[in-house]
């Protein structure tokens, strides 16, 4: 806990331990001090209990002003560790490589950031104090017992190291299943949210039998692990309860036996049997509480798993870089193992625009995440003004580039408020000259509301080319001089295409741009091409130029020429029976 928490966390922590060993050790002499008071009470002169009485009382509410400011600290710093842990934790993911993210990380990040905080905010809120009170008042308990009679408090001593060995033990079979029961029951939940997602698939095809296949099995071994769960926990709990109640039992036999033959007194015995009971409490309390402490354990290893990952490296003599140009020199990287690039070379001369062409596939997305440095190449050297970008710091780079993406994320807030993502400290007339650039006024005044219209969560309420004018007004906003651009373009309607491309010439003015191109006027007016295929560039030049040549560029123009023309055309029966 303290390694997830941070060193700013130490002294709450240690404090807040202190109050809670110290409330347990004054619980647990109160319960020793009442092995004398039942004597007293219950012998011949019950007047000599006074000072007893007393000292209890004083011990009580030294436990009470203990207690109380401990409580309200364990509430008071579970909160802070919640603040600070989504901090710590959003800091962190902010500085992952893009790689790191793949479906089942993001999916167990959710959770992380949901459920495990909530499981260690627990911890200094109410488990820490329980877990205190288990072992410590159990231990006061069994050296108390010594002060009074030492062949009972032997058999209680007997019967702690039973309990620790049976925790020991049966906590390590339940930790191995729960672990593996924890895997399953997300795997589940990613399946459950799979199959939400993909009902209008499933639906459109007919599949909503079959859909249910994946669902079932993971639903299955989720049960599967559940029984497994409660088979590897049920020998512990059943042990652990047999020894707490086996325990007192011995004692009650063993201070009969002592009593009968005279040489311990019946009012001493009740008084030291309702101290055995405060010991046998406790240990079945610590039963209760495994399975919690082991939630807590897990949360605190995943979190300290992802602050210990490695994040991109940052420079410590970091370089400025000279002009806006960019270049790749045999470049390699991939995927899991699997190679996207391989030995790619470009270059994207300064304030000129360059486009980049190849199939699907063929790694143009990479290109341009590979410069805007979400992740580092395998091999080669990716330069941003003559600057490898491993040797400058992130906010410089980030500051020098802005990216449209195919697929934009809108946050749920207003138009304008998504615009002024790009730039938060811009004026209000920077901001909405910059959306009315970018044809975003058009959506505004379309919309209930106008620029104060809510755009749903990730965009939902807007189409595709709408989002994209968005994020092209962001760009604008943030005024850099190299925009990378993923056209998306293709799937757009007329208006849409139309608005798109005003919106994208106005953002390459007098800038480095590289546009990976679908569409034949961005094509035309690129100052330079690249073609991407296998990995290598396999052509590159002006447009004219590369048609002349006849290679890939070529084919690759006439097949959207043609491809441009093609239309529905319904069959003339058909079209005769519906006339």
């Amino acid at each position: 806990m303290f390694t997830a928490l941070g060193s700013q966390h130490d002294r709450a922590l240690r404090r807040l331990l202190k109050l809670f060993i110290v409330a347990a050790l004054l619980q647990g002499v109160a319960f020793v001090l009442l092995v004398p008071a039942l004597r007293e009470l219950l012998g011949d002169e019950p007047e000599q209990a006074w000072p007893w009485v007393i000292a209890l009382a004083l011990l009580w509410a030294g436990f009470a002003a203990v207690s109380y400011p401990a409580t309200l600290a364990g509430y008071g710093t579970g909160a802070d560790m919640s603040r600070d842990l989504h901090h710590r934790i959003g800091d962190k993911v902010a500085q992952l490589p893009l790689s790191w993210f793949t479906p089942d990380r993001v999916g167990g990040l959710g959770r992380l950031a949901s459920q495990r905080v909530v499981d260690i905010m627990g911890v200094p809120a109410h488990l820490l104090r329980q877990l205190v009170d288990t072992f410590v008042t159990p231990l006061v308990v069994v050296v108390g017992m010594f002060l009074f009679d030492w062949r009972l408090a032997v058999s209680l001593a007997f019967a702690a190291v039973a309990v620790a060995l049976v925790y020991r033990v049966a906590g390590r079979a339940m930790a191995a299943a729960d672990q593996e029961a924890d895997r399953i029951h997300a795997a589940a939940a990613g399946r459950i949210v799979e199959f939400a997602r993909a009902q209008p698939v499933l639906r459109a095809f007919g599949r909503t039998v079959q859909g249910h296949a994946q669902l079932d099995q993971a639903l299955i071994a989720q049960h599967a692990a559940g029984r497994r769960m409660l088979r590897a926990s049920m020998p512990g709990l059943v042990s652990l309860a047999f020894i707490a109640q086996a325990s007192f039992i011995v004692l009650l036999a063993l201070g009969t036996d002592l009593a009968l033959d005279g040489s311990l007194e019946t009012a001493e015995l009740i008084a030291l049997l309702v101290l055995a009971v405060r010991f046998v409490e406790p240990v079945m309390l610590t039963a209760e509480l495994g399975g919690a402490i082991r939630v807590a354990e897990h949360a605190l290893t995943e979190i300290n798993e992802l602050l210990a990952t490695e994040t991109l490296p940052e420079p410590e003599t970091p370089r400025q870089p000279d002009g806006a140009d960019i270049e790749l020199d045999d470049v390699r990287f991939g995927y899991g193992g699997s190679a996207v690039l391989d030995g790619f070379s470009m270059r994207v001369p300064q304030g000129r625009m360059t486009a980049l062409v190849g199939p699907s596939g063929a790694g143009k997305t990479t290109v341009i995440k590979l410069i805007a440095r979400f992740f580092d190449p395998d091999a080669g050297t990716v330069r941003v003004g003559g600057v490898d970008v491993r040797e400058m710091r992130t906010e410089e780079l980030t500051s020098a580039i802005s990216v449209v993406f195919q697929d934009v994320y809108l946050f749920d807030g207003s138009i304008i408020d998504n615009v002024r993502l790009g730039r938060p400290d811009a004026t209000d007339d920077e901001v909405y000259a910059a959306a009315r650039t970018a044809r975003v006024d058009q959506i505004a005044d379309r919309l209930p509301g106008g620029w104060d219209a809510p755009v749903g969560e990730g965009g939902s309420r807007l189409s595709g080319g709408e989002r994209q004018r968005i994020s092209i007004a962001r760009a604008l906003l943030k005024n850099t001089p190299i925009v990378l651009f993923d056209e998306a373009t293709s799937a757009l309607d007329a208006e849409n295409e139309h608005a798109l491309q005003q919106a994208m010439t106005a953002l390459s003015q007098e800038r480095t741009v590289l546009v990976i191109a679908h569409r034949l006027n961005t094509l035309r007016e690129a100052d330079h091409i690249v073609v991407l295929d296998q990995g290598r560039a396999v052509e590159e030049g002006a447009h004219d130029r590369l048609l002349n040549r006849d290679g890939r560029y070529a084919h690759y123009w006439r097949e959207r020429r043609r491809a441009h023309g093609w239309r529905l055309a319904r069959p003339a029966a058909v079209e005769g029976t519906l006339g």
